[in-house]
């Protein structure tokens, strides 16, 4: 069976860098909730933080009982830790949107987000800047591995799943950071499984991204076809 599909026919979304929408977004969401651990500290004003491991959220500012949102410093004061995990929060939004796929993007996002975790932007975006970084790293490359690993019958397929896994990535991650942060959960009052559901739902998150990429990567060997004239299967 051949498929061809003419350029003028393409959708709007084939023309888009796949790896690179995914990145930025996970870059911009990330960048938001390292900037809102550095306010919380901030709000705790110029006080020791006794020890390396510190919980962002102070009681005075606390929402919850388990809404702590903890997180590493190697600076020894909140309102410190607080003002430059905000400014790298921002300047990580501002990379990811307009200089990811400059030459060294990906790796001034991966040192930006390092720099964010090491001054109190929190611990669990380690495993969503990881791979996000990883991923970033293969745009605009000829992804040689990849066209061996991902059936060429499956870019079709690959190249919209992409887009909805982002999507659901994205609201999940959303409703984990608002139960964390909040600690509302529809229909649930215990602090534990309130807890334990926000995990839930930022593991799932994680997993998502990674489909989404791994799909991403798959949308752009068929986009790679195309802009030589045609993708045929």
């Amino acid at each position: 069976m051949k498929i061809a599909i003419a350029a003028n026919d393409r959708p709007s979304f084939d023309d888009l860098n796949a790896t690179r929408v995914i990145a930025t977004t996970v870059g911009v969401l990330f960048g938001i909730a390292g900037f809102n651990h550095g306010f919380f500290e901030f709000l705790q004003g110029n006080k020791p933080t006794n020890g390396l491991f510190i919980q962002a959220i102070g009681e005075a500012q606390r929402l919850w009982v388990l809404g702590t949102e903890d997180a590493f410093t190697i600076i020894p004061n909140f309102l410190i830790s607080g003002v430059l995990s905000m400014a790298l929060g921002v300047a990580i939004v501002i990379w990811s949107i307009w200089f990811l796929e400059t030459n060294h993007g990906p790796t001034v996002f991966l040192g930006l987000f390092i720099l964010l975790f090491l001054f109190g932007g929190g611990i669990g975006q380690v495993a969503f800047f990881v791979p996000a970084w990883a991923f970033a790293t293969r745009m605009n490359k000829p992804l040689t591995w990849w066209r061996k690993v991902l059936p060429r019958r499956s870019w079709p397929f690959l190249s919209k799943l992409w887009r909805v896994t982002l999507v659901l990535a994205t609201a999940v991650m959303l409703v984990g950071l608002e139960t964390a942060i909040f600690g509302f959960f529809p229909g649930i009052t215990q602090p534990e499984t309130i807890q334990n559901t926000a995990l839930l739902f930022v593991f799932s998150a994680a997993v998502l991204y990674v489909v989404s990429f791994i799909a991403g990567l798959g949308h752009e060997l068929k986009r790679m076809e195309m802009k030589r004239g045609g993708f045929v299967l």
